[in-house]
């Protein structure tokens, strides 16, 4: 299972190398803004699992950006927890309205912030946690790995089972073949988007051998979708 991707938006080039530091060591992948704009778009490039956003940022403050992350659809649960100077309780009350799930004030304990991280991450996302998954009629268990629609055991390979993850995760969300691409295989992997298409065909045919509905919705010139409305 690949590690949580942690986002850093930080203008302090010195707390952004503590940070990268202490988040590696406890087993999260790093992405890196250095403003507001910068992290909106690492976040339509990257799937991002969440967000350690400072408040006072150049351009565009740390509030302002969560706002806009709760008004996109994509990014409406995506977990945030901001980091400021700012210690009073009107500003921190001011951050949670923004959408924030938690607020941590500088300075801080590393060991804190991981023990924070970890408990919104167990809240907004369990799988990352290693609890188990459930959508519809379907369970995915990712510590045995295994799959069960309607009691009956489902049979993937690797690639339909981090395809069938993912969506799970982040069920009725609508990704595009790009997106699949870096979330399955990888930011770095070179991957024809025709072979999203066939994992997806796979998918389905081991999910749908015994009936029911059809789970993977298509979203014509736009991707696939986990969701009961079949289409």
């Amino acid at each position: 299972m690949m590690e949580p991707l942690v986002l850093v938006v930080e203008d302090e080039a010195a707390l952004v190398t503590v940070l990268r530091y202490n988040l590696e060591k406890a087993g999260f992948r790093v992405a890196e803004a250095g403003d507001g704009e910068e992290a909106l778009l690492v976040l339509q490039e990257q799937q991002v699992d969440l967000v350690l956003l400072d408040w006072m940022l150049p351009s565009l403050s740390g509030i302002e950006v969560c706002r806009r992350l709760r008004r996109r659809p994509e990014t409406s649960e995506l977990p945030v927890i901001m980091l400021t100077a700012r210690g009073e309780e009107g500003d921190r009350i001011r951050g949670l309205n923004a959408g924030a799930d938690d607020y941590m004030a500088k300075p801080f304990s590393t060991d804190e912030l991981i023990a924070r991280i970890h408990a919104v991450l167990r809240r907004a996302r369990p799988v990352l946690e290693g609890a188990r998954l459930g959508f519809a009629d379907v369970e995915l268990d990712p510590s045995s790995h295994r799959v069960m629609r309607a009691g009956r055991a489902i049979h993937l390979g690797p690639t339909e089972f981090r395809l069938l993850r993912h969506f799970m995760e982040h069920p009725r969300r609508v990704f595009a073949r790009s997106q699949l691409i870096d979330a399955v295989w990888g930011v770095d992997a070179y991957v024809d988007e025709r072979t999203v298409d066939v994992h997806i065909r796979r998918l389905r045919k081991a999910l749908n051998d015994g009936g029911g509905v059809d789970l993977i919705r298509t979203v014509r010139e736009a991707g696939y979708a986990l969701d009961e409305a079949e289409g």
